[in-house]
């Protein structure tokens, strides 16, 4: 599914060089449910990113299906993320004027599908999140717990192959926090889309299959558990 190749991050911040990235090589294969983990600066977001598509590497190799993500134009990697990724945010990023329907089948609007395929996908995946009857909320309405699974059922209706959460439940309670990572492993589980986290929470880390511990830029230590 995903494949990084000696990747390296550099960013320049005045006359310094900040050694984001420090030579990263990791393979994710389909379906899994990975976490890349660290402390604050150890670079887990920034490998987020770049395999988002969201930034560049400085150096390196980053593959997703196969297909060399370096080699694309900024038109090409823009229809990349709309057709196969997904993102969760911490910060749940939801449009404030939109509802939670509004906000969910948006994204949907941009694929070029039928008014009656958008309400139908855009309903079941609320219903799969919990949120049946709160379509019609705005995000102020609702609590965080119940914007972070807007913003996964905003992720998911395009039925991606990866979803990318970079600190998902970092502004959520311990309780909500478990019970939107109880969300995403079953949904995980239901429809075999891989998830990459980034986090530092210990909760995270517990949830994943696979966990990979950065430090400095570079991978320290590598942990799988069974389903």
């Amino acid at each position: 599914m995903v494949r990084v190749v000696d990747v390296k991050k550099d960013y320049h911040v005045g006359k310094t060089v900040v050694n984001a990235l420090r030579g990263v090589t990791l393979e994710v294969k389909e379906g899994e449910f990975i976490s890349i983990a660290g402390p604050s600066g150890s670079g887990k977001t920034t490998l987020l990113n770049l395999i988002g598509c969201l930034d560049k590497a400085t150096e390196g190799e980053i593959f997703i299906d196969d297909e060399a993500v370096a080699e694309k134009n900024k038109k090409e990697l823009a229809l990349l993320r709309r057709r196969k990724l997904g993102f969760v945010f911490q910060s749940f990023n939801l449009i404030p004027v939109l509802t939670a329907y509004e906000n969910v089948s948006f994204s949907l609007s941009l694929l070029g599908l039928s008014d009656r395929e958008i309400r139908d996908r855009t309903m079941k995946i609320l219903e799969e999140v919990g949120l049946g009857g709160l379509e019609r909320r705005f995000p102020a309405e609702l609590s965080g717990g119940q914007q972070q699974r807007v913003a996964i059922a905003r992720a998911l209706v395009k039925e991606p192959e990866l979803v990318l959460a970079d600190e998902p439940t970092a502004n959520l309670d311990s309780k909500t926090g478990k019970d939107i990572l109880e969300l995403m492993a079953g949904l995980n589980e239901k429809h075999e889309i891989t998830f990459i986290f980034s986090t530092h929470d210990p909760m995270v880390m517990d949830f994943a299959r696979r966990l990979v511990l950065l430090h400095d830029g570079r991978i320290v230590e590598e942990k799988s558990r069974e389903a």
